[in-house]
């Protein structure tokens, strides 16, 4: 039976880098994301199609060899899941690699359906796991669990909170009235294996050694205090970071989305200083942004690159090159 996958990007709202630190993070799906089609296919081999890339793979599908990029997602998915039935994979995307809304996930999760064959009566938080482990194993991005979770567990109208040491996920009406999130592309790609995004996490688990904790999440602000540079800036970005994603909450809770897009500037200011995570085009995205009448705006993503989300009051007018991004359903099949 051909069947065909979707899995959505995402936007984080806010709490950033703070899911591999156990911590807090306010992330939403979105339209947008990766289309997997799997036909069956007679023999013991995968055929994988990138169909935007213009690009093919094939392997055995009892023991798929190490790859890179693209190859790498879908080896490292039919070997996770073990026992896949040969198939021909046909990928498609509207995510642009390496944008910060999670085409990475999209696309894992996207394979995982489709090789599954069917979307009913999953541990979404279990298949959330053996998709980062593709990541960390195969692709050689230590990502933490905040893409996969939301791509998954997704819902419209509403942004998911998760609490990342115990992966409670409750959903947070996001309800904005006449005003608009929107995201920008810097211009600027950014992939996690390659940028500063796996020593970012390595500086944190060195601050987490040195103050004796399991994670950040531990950690308290006299402690983090006592740190060298840079760990304690890293450190204390994730800190301050948990806490916004209660203040957002709160602020939403109360319908305020002046606070809601004060936050969002806060959380980018600590990205930019103290976590070092943008740079020269995002800081001139989020800049346009604010200038055309944005309450708030801040990277999205592992950062180094990638899109600038923006809240919008009633009355402005949508600046050049926004898209406006909705809360939507999670992975499913077509």
């Amino acid at each position: 039976m051909t069947v065909t996958a979707f899995g959505p990007g995402r936007v984080n709202l806010i709490g950033e880098h703070t899911d591999y630190n156990n911590g807090l993070a306010l992330p939403f799906a979105i339209a947008d994301g990766v289309r997997v089609t799997a036909e069956p296919l007679d023999g013991d081999h995968i055929e994988a199609i990138a169909s935007d890339l213009g690009e093919e793979d094939r392997f055995d599908a009892a023991d798929p060899p190490p790859a890179e990029g693209w190859r790498a997602f879908v080896r490292g998915m039919v070997a996770e899941l073990g026992d896949v039935d040969p198939a021909r994979l046909t990928i498609t995307g509207t995510i642009p690699q390496g944008s910060g809304l999670s085409s990475s996930a999209a696309l894992e999760v996207a394979l995982a359906l489709a090789l599954l064959g069917t979307d009913e009566g999953l541990d979404r938080i279990a298949l959330a796991q053996l998709c980062s482990r593709v990541e960390n194993a195969w692709v050689g991005a230590q990502t933490g669990l905040l893409d996969q979770l939301a791509a998954l567990l997704g819902e419209t109208d509403a942004a998911l909170c998760i609490d990342f040491r115990s992966l409670e996920v409750t959903p947070v009406a996001l309800e904005l009235g006449d005003w608009r999130l929107v995201t920008v592309d810097s211009g600027e790609r950014h992939t996690h294996a390659g940028s500063g995004y796996n020593e970012r996490r390595a500086e944190c688990a060195t601050a987490c050694e040195r103050l004796g904790v399991p994670s950040l999440r531990e950690a308290t602000p006299d402690a983090v205090a006592g740190l060298p540079e840079p760990l304690r800036s890293r450190a204390r970005h994730v800190l301050d970071e948990n806490d916004r994603v209660t203040q957002t909450v709160a602020a939403l809770g109360r319908g305020d989305r002046e606070a809601v897009g004060a936050l969002l500037d806060a959380s980018h200011a600590s990205l930019r200083d103290l976590y070092e995570a943008s740079t020269p085009a995002v800081e001139r995205t989020a800049d346009a942004l604010r200038a055309a009448g944005a309450t708030g705006a801040r990277m999205v993503g592992g950062g180094f690159g990638g899109h600038v989300l923006g809240l919008l009051p009633p009355g402005v007018a949508l600046p050049r090159g926004a898209t406006v991004v909705m809360p939507g359903p999670g992975a499913r099949l077509l």
